[in-house]
């Protein structure tokens, strides 16, 4: 069952999304959206966060100030967990615990991992992910052919920077400025099926 969640300005979770704005997954087809800014960038990881669950696995693909960590802290904003999310790629990974309890009880902590300097899956088994993948939301950076085995239900997220004119991102660990990105998600695994998505009516099944 999905759980139906909207924020606010401020933060607050009202009793549901639109009807108009959900768009239903099934497994192994993705689904297409354009990214125009920044701050559109982290509420599309708050809407994620939305349809998220403890044991839940995000793989984050895309180059250099793709905007993968916005997303993850817009992620980290719909969970409510402790902040502040960034770029976690000198420590690896960081543990980031729920601040309250979510309706229904605590909510789940979010693991956010970046596979970057990872020389190949021995060294990510070394991070023993697995050990709190049931407990928490894990997101995991450059994580594509990398981390898909810690679970054969997982949501793999690529984002590719669309070019405007020759400019090129200023920072590396996140989104630089408002240039779009087009971001694809594409479900694997029986978890994900049929699971609504609140994508504001910008999503295209490809």
């Amino acid at each position: 069952m999905t759980r139906e969640r909207e924020f606010d300005s401020a933060g607050a979770v009202p009793s549901r999304w639109p009807a108009d704005s959900l768009h239903r997954l099934a497994e192994g087809s993705a689904v297409s959206l354009t990214v125009s800014t920044a701050d559109e960038m982290r509420e599309l990881g708050r809407r994620l966060a939305s349809a998220a669950a403890a044991g839940d696995l995000v793989i984050l693909s895309g180059g250099l100030g793709a905007g993968k960590t916005t997303l993850t802290k817009g992620i980290g904003d719909g969970l409510g967990v402790r902040g502040p999310i960034t770029s976690p790629t000198f420590v690896i990974a960081r543990v980031h615990p729920p601040v309250g309890p979510a309706l229904d009880g605590l909510g789940p902590s979010l693991v956010h991992a970046d596979a970057y300097r990872l020389g190949g899956v021995l060294e990510l088994d070394d991070l023993d992910l697995d050990t709190d993948l049931a407990s928490s939301v894990t997101v995991v950076e450059w994580g594509e052919g990398l981390a898909e085995g810690l679970s054969a239900d997982r949501l793999e997220i690529a984002i590719e920077t669309l070019p405007m004119g020759g400019a090129e991102p200023a920072d590396p660990d996140d989104l630089a400025g408002d240039m779009p990105r087009a971001v694809r998600i594409t479900p694997v695994g029986q978890r994900w099926e049929g699971i609504e998505l609140p994508l504001l009516g910008l999503a295209d099944r490809l």
